[in-house]
Formats: C-alpha cells, structure tokens, sequence
C-alpha cells in the first residue's frame, strides 16, 4: 500500500528532530530517509551511512582494538555499544556523569572526565572490561555489552549488531574499498600541516601497530607500507573515515583510488602492476 504524504512528512520531521541519521534504512515501497551534512558510506555485505566525525570515530574504536590484539568479534561489540549509548559521537552531555563514546561514568570507576572524552583512551577502558568478562566471546553482542555497561536497558544494544558487524568488517580490512567518505568546501588544514596531523592520529591510534618503518612522512602526505591486502584495506579505510579533519585529498592502494570531493573509490586505470605492498596518503597543497 502506498504511504500518504503525511505519513512522509511525519517522517522527515523526526528526521529534523534527531539530527544526523546514522543507517540508512529503507522502507518497503522504497522511500528511504535523508541523510543530513557530508556523509560516509559503508559497504561490506550490507551497508550503513554515518556522518564523517561518527565515522571517524567508528575507525578510532576499531584501530585500538586492533592495536590490543582484540579479535573482530569485540570490535563489534564495540561499536554496538558505541552506537547505543552516543550514535558514535563524542558526547559530553550524559546521563548524569556519563561522557563520550561509550558513556562511561567518573563516579563509576571509568577514570576522570577528561580522559573518558578522548576517544582512544575510551575504547582501551572497554576493550579492558571487556576481555575480564568470562566467555564474552560465546555470548550475544548485547549481551557481552550489557555485561561491560550495566545499562538500564540491557537488550538495546542487540538492534546495532548488524550495523556493527559491517562496520567492523570494513574497518579491520576484510572488505576493499568499502569506506568511502565525501568531503566537500575548501580543507581544514593543507600541506606539511596537513600530512603531520594524519601522522600524528595514525600513531595515536595505530600505536606500536605502526612501527618507525612502517609509516613516512611527506610534505605532501605519507606512505604506509603493509605486508598483506588485510593491513592495507585497515590503513586505507582509517585515512579515509579521517579525511574530514586531517586535509586528505587522495588514498590509493593497489588498483583503487580515493578522491575526497567525489567520495568514491575508483579504479586506477593504466597500471597493470599496481602496488599492493604500499597504502599513498596525499594531502590538499
């Protein structure tokens, strides 16, 4: 049955009133809800459409559980948690003492404040808490969250899986060219300013990830060398759900290029021998 305009009209109002849409959902006659302000689409066996700072986020969260070793399964959970408590943003106006991306609580042991608004060191406190949950690895994404958060509504986080899953897929490298961000008007920050500040956040993030050899830095971006299509994909993903705030024009690895006002990743075409072994940052001059 077709939908009444007013049923349409309602639903662009809620749109108005939640702000950003963070997954793009369709509906059975295929009227699909508008995403406000540039955008980031992912694509890997299902897709999801976040702002460019929730999905810098996004890749922050998955980076430190790489870096800790944790498997895919917690960067799921993660980023379920992440997107129930905050919708993925930097939150400072909580419930109660609640802050940041997982809404942890100052007077509930999660650290002071501060800290607690710093993305990495958010995602390590629950990567911790995790890993202490005996047999969080069998249970249900919800479950292992709820066990972590103690939230008063201990079955919500259990709606964001799937969005988590593909998230997590792309982030962690299993999916190419699968992040692909817009980003439009003239950039934050250009040249040698531009290639230190995405050194400066791949390092934070990244960590010992990232050795001195690893990464170099140009004026007019950096390199990261990588020994597999999976660490390739995972440097290649994070430049780009970065690219908002760090002046990135330009990410290529092996045959596919990313162009920041098109958004798209398209093929490089005449260069039959590609470099699979390299991941190219260029910044805006």
């Amino acid at each position: 049955m077709r939908r009444t305009p007013f049923v349409v009209l309602a639903l662009l109002a809620l749109v108005g009133a939640l702000g950003v849409v963070v997954v793009l959902r369709s509906f059975s006659d295929g009227l699909k809800l508008p995403v406000l302000g540039p955008e980031c689409t992912v694509r890997a066996d299902g897709e999801v459409t976040l702002d460019t700072v929730q999905m810098a986020n996004a890749a922050t969260i998955t980076a430190v559980g790489v870096r800790r070793s944790m498997p895919e399964r917690a960067v799921v959970i993660a980023l379920a948690t992440a997107l129930q408590e905050s919708k993925l943003e930097n939150r400072e106006d909580g419930d109660r003492d609640s802050v940041g991306l997982f809404q942890q609580r100052p007077s509930q042991g999660w650290g002071d404040a501060e800290k607690i608004k710093d993305p990495r060191y958010a995602a390590d406190r629950f990567y911790s808490a995790l890993k202490r949950v005996k047999g969080w690895q069998k249970m249900r994404v919800t479950e292992a969250a709820q066990r972590v958060q103690r939230s008063a509504y201990p079955n919500a986080y259990d709606k964001w899986a799937d969005e988590a899953a593909i998230l997590a897929r792309a982030l962690t490298g299993r999916a190419t060219g699968a992040v692909a961000c817009t980003v439009t008007g003239s950039p934050v920050v250009r040249g040698t300013a531009a290639a230190a500040a995405l050194m400066k956040g791949l390092r934070l993030d990244w960590g010992k990830r990232l050795d001195n050899k690893a990464a170099a830095e140009q004026a007019a971006g950096l390199t990261v060398a990588v020994t597999d299509a999976s660490a390739g994909w995972r440097y290649a993903h994070w430049l780009v759900s970065h690219a908002s705030d760090t002046g990135l024009e330009r990410v290529r690895f092996a045959d596919l290029e990313w162009h920041a006002p098109d958004g798209k990743w398209q093929k490089v075409t005449g260069d039959a021998d590609a470099d699979r072994t390299t991941v190219i940052a260029e910044v805006f001059s």
